[in-house]
């Protein structure tokens, strides 16, 4: 972590601390307030917004343990999202258990299915796996489209979470939901990787073969890696359920699976902040696509037939591809630039 000027790392404890400084508790604090405040001004279609936001970083952050601190390339991350979903709409719907049992549920089987898929990261690597989680995408789609107790092709409904009694039945509800499983889930990547566990992913997605000859098990640690980043591949996939009220395997494709890595690509690979950053610009890009198409649209009257619905889309593209071009690291590592320059910024004369 960049620290102000003059301020120095005198223990062990310190040079690990997180919140380093006082600004660092300030800015802290102040996020958690803007954050748990919002329900109270924000509407409700900008509080689904924040959710659907919330939900997709819980996903993004297991995708980028897998991709950017182990150098797994997973397209298949949808399918596992599919996978935590349906084990918490079968488990709370169909078998009327609890909700914190569904949610820790999700999470394992999703896990559990990503280790099975996961075995051939131990042969094959790159693109060649790439291929494999592809593969994992369309054999889980597959299975829960034919199995009776998913509900098939017309789905499965899902009831609100609920907590002791307390029903999370509104979007201010589930945003306090979950924001706060995003932030536990935040915290956790934070701290993994400065762990012997996050310094083994790096070794691995660095030069795998020199991890092996410093003695790093690269079957224990690859598939650790797809465990955990199932895991919160499944946790989003069970919030997401609750949150929708209803599951359909179509809201899990390919394209989605494929927009994750995009997500975690534009946040920054191998950051703590990356992923959060990547999922806020990508959920509003959409968003925000949603209400400029139709102005498009109307402003210019003399478009061929049928190409106005295929304006946002279009947009879209061309904004990712402008972008990757332009700030090819990621938003994290912009953001890092602009905090060395702030520091700097008095001494630069």
């Amino acid at each position: 972590m960049g620290l102000p000027c003059g301020t120095h790392n005198y223990t062990y404890e310190q040079d690990m601390a997180i919140m380093r400084t006082k600004t660092h508790w300030a800015l802290l604090i102040g996020l958690f307030v803007l954050l748990y405040t919002s329900p109270l001004y924000l509407s409700n279609y900008w509080l689904g917004v924040a959710n659907l936001i919330g939900i997709t970083i819980i996903a993004a952050i297991g995708l980028n343990i897998l991709t950017g601190y182990c150098g797994q390339l997973s397209i298949g991350h949808a399918g596992f999202i599919a996978v935590g979903a349906y084990t918490a709409a079968v488990l709370t719907y169909r078998l009327e258990l609890p909700f914190l049992v569904g949610l820790i549920a999700a999470g394992l089987m999703a896990g559990l299915v990503g280790l099975i898929f996961g075995i051939p990261s131990l042969r094959v690597k790159g693109f060649y796996l790439a291929i494999a989680t592809i593969a994992a995408q369309f054999i889980i789609i597959w299975v829960i489209n034919h199995l009776k107790i998913t509900g098939g092709f017309v789905g499965i409904a899902v009831p609100y979470a609920s907590i002791g009694g307390f029903v999370f039945d509104s979007e201010a509800s589930q945003f306090y939901l979950i924001i706060t499983i995003a932030a536990l889930g935040t915290f956790f990547a934070k701290n993994l990787a400065r762990t012997r566990i996050g310094r083994a992913f790096v070794a691995i997605r660095d030069n795998d073969l020199a991890a092996e000859v410093m003695g790093i098990n690269l079957f224990f640690y690859k598939l650790l890696a797809f465990f955990i980043g199932c895991f919160f591949a499944g946790i989003a996939g069970s919030l997401l359920a609750h949150w929708v009220g209803f599951m359909n395997a179509e809201r899990f494709s390919l394209m989605e699976s494929i927009l994750y890595i995009g997500m975690i690509i534009i946040g920054g690979l191998g950051t703590t902040l990356g992923p959060i950053l990547g999922v806020i610009f990508i959920r509003l890009l959409q968003q925000s696509l949603i209400f400029v198409a139709p102005t498009i649209e109307v402003a210019i009257p003399a478009l061929p037939s049928g190409f106005a619905t295929g304006i946002a889309p279009m947009l879209f593209g061309l904004i990712i591809v402008l972008f990757l071009i332009l700030e090819p690291r990621g938003i994290a590592h912009r953001w890092m630039l602009f905090k060395a320059a702030y520091r700097l910024w008095p001494f630069s004369y």
